[in-house]
């Protein structure tokens, strides 16, 4: 599959759905509450993402696209509608097709996590259809701006947004401008979907909507191909969670797209994950089976994630680029790493980390990594971007890129996981880690170190790792250079 993801930024795609709030409170569980046989949960931090459509919007923005949303939601005087607006607009996305109903709640799901584990989770919502008024104002929109899109998505989560006569006109206007539409179904008829281009239902909502239970590959393809022709879309994308996808196609064998195996902490989001991506895929030219197993590899890092966090452009790289020894499965984006640390220490195992260039792999660098490793149970390596190295060493330098140096520190063993950073960011990625052991050379000294008022603060400590060789990636360049070529 060869997709070039720099074509990502300059797609336009509009997502059309319903906008929720994820609010998630993470805690510790030390006691069972003396009034109800029940965990009490000591929250130690909060947030709060674009949840249901909005992880749609906010998985297409992590990927360089320019997102537009319509939709309707409470007034921005509350809370959480002010919060919905506010996240939208940090995320540089344009909010002017989203209609503002002072008697309507905006949608809020709040998810309780102690340690690795989810505890509970409380809704609030409503699922009144809107009101005629509104739904006219949002065909308007529609019709005003599709011609600025390359793709519309639809995200249905059944909280009353879209009518059987909103979809019919979206999907109309969609159609009269030769755009594709796809969308992410909700309930029992599917039928009110006719004329999208696809539908990408998972295996259950498949399962219902057909009415054929489904136990095998045999019912598997039996509903999809009934969907199919029933419902009279182009195309239908079945995701079958850790079995992949099948998409079925008038007048071609259903098509299985393989999952790659991976350790699903979460699920919560996979769909939305689903749509922007093979929605995005599209928008940047490539064939409806390409966009789909595109999709396929993003859902596939999405699920080890915890919460509904987006899949950004470099873990979507590293998972099409072939993979060596496994070692991809070692290099993760921040977001990822943070989830990963909290799960460690819930085990009770310890955290090393460092960082560093790592420009030309050297008997330093490998006895610093061998040494932190033996000081804990995990060692994470935090390695400068390209820009950083540039910053730091000079205009000619890195000598090996990132994506190279991230492949070459995966390779080790010693090495647990591998994340990409800014200098800029190095006290961040500190902090939201926080390791219970810095190391560095001892080319260093303690109070010299970046980051080590963060560690010492959370309770963990800076060691220097003696390095007694006199080695260093600039000193090899520059005898290199002094060499000459053919020397």
């Amino acid at each position: 599959m060869n997709i070039d993801l720099s074509r990502f930024d300059k797609c336009r795609i509009l997502v059309i759905g319903d906008l929720m709030i994820d609010e998630y409170l993470w805690g510790e569980v030390e006691r069972i509450s003396p009034e109800a046989p029940v965990q009490v949960v000591s929250v130690v931090r909060d947030t709060s993402t674009l949840g249901g459509a909005g992880n749609v919007v906010n998985n297409l923005v992590a990927l360089g696209a320019k997102v537009s949303v319509a939709s309707v939601i409470g007034a921005g005087e509350s809370a959480e509608g002010g919060l919905m607006l506010k996240l939208l607009k940090d995320l540089g996305v344009d909010t002017t097709g989203i209609i503002q109903d002072p008697t309507r709640s905006t949608t809020k799901k709040t998810r309780i996590l102690a340690g690795h584990q989810h505890v509970i989770r409380i809704d609030r919502e409503t699922k009144q259809e809107i009101s005629g008024e509104h739904g006219d104002r949002l065909v308007q929109f529609v019709k005003k701006r599709i011609n600025d899109f390359n793709v519309v998505l639809v995200s249905d989560y059944g909280k009353g947004l879209f009518t059987e006569m909103l979809l019919r006109q979206l999907i109309d206007a969609a159609n009269q401008h030769k755009k594709t539409i796809i969308i992410d179904p909700k309930g029992l008829s599917f039928k009110k979907y006719a004329g999208a281009t696809a539908i990408t239902p998972n295996k259950k909502e498949a399962s219902l909507a057909a009415r054929i239970e489904i136990v095998d590959d045999a019912s598997l393809i039996a509903a999809g191909r009934k969907l199919l022709q029933d419902i009279r879309v182009q195309k239908v994308l079945m995701t079958c969670g850790k079995e992949g996808m099948i998409l079925f196609e008038h007048g071609k064998e259903p098509y299985p797209i393989p999952a790659e195996t991976r350790q699903v902490f979460d699920v919560s989001g996979a769909g939305d994950t689903v749509l922007a991506v093979l929605g995005l895929g599209l928008a940047s030219g490539a064939s409806f089976r390409h966009a789909a197993a595109l999709a396929n590899a993003a859902a596939g890092i999405v699920v080890g994630k915890v919460g509904t966090a987006p899949v950004s452009r470099e873990e979507l790289q590293m998972a099409l680029e072939p993979s060596v020894g496994g070692t991809p499965a070692k290099q993760k984006a921040l977001s990822d790493l943070i989830p990963i640390a909290e799960r460690l220490r819930a085990e009770g195992k310890s955290i090393v980390m460092t960082n560093g260039c790592f420009d030309l792999l050297h008997v330093g660098h490998v006895k610093l990594l061998s040494a932190s490793k033996e000081m804990g149970d995990v060692l994470i390596v935090a390695i400068d971007d390209d820009e950083s190295v540039k910053a730091l060493k000079g205009d000619e330098r890195p000598i090996i890129g990132a994506q190279e140096r991230l492949g070459i520190i995966s390779a080790l063993d010693c090495v647990d996981y591998v994340t990409l950073f800014s200098t800029k960011e190095l006290e961040h990625v500190i902090e939201a880690i926080r390791p219970d052991i810095l190391t560095k050379g001892s080319n260093y000294t303690t109070e010299t170190v970046l980051g080590r008022e963060i560690v010492e603060r959370s309770g963990g400590r800076v060691v220097l790792i003696p390095i007694t060789e006199e080695v260093s990636s600039t000193r090899i360049i520059n005898q290199i250079k002094q060499k000459g070529p053919g020397n």
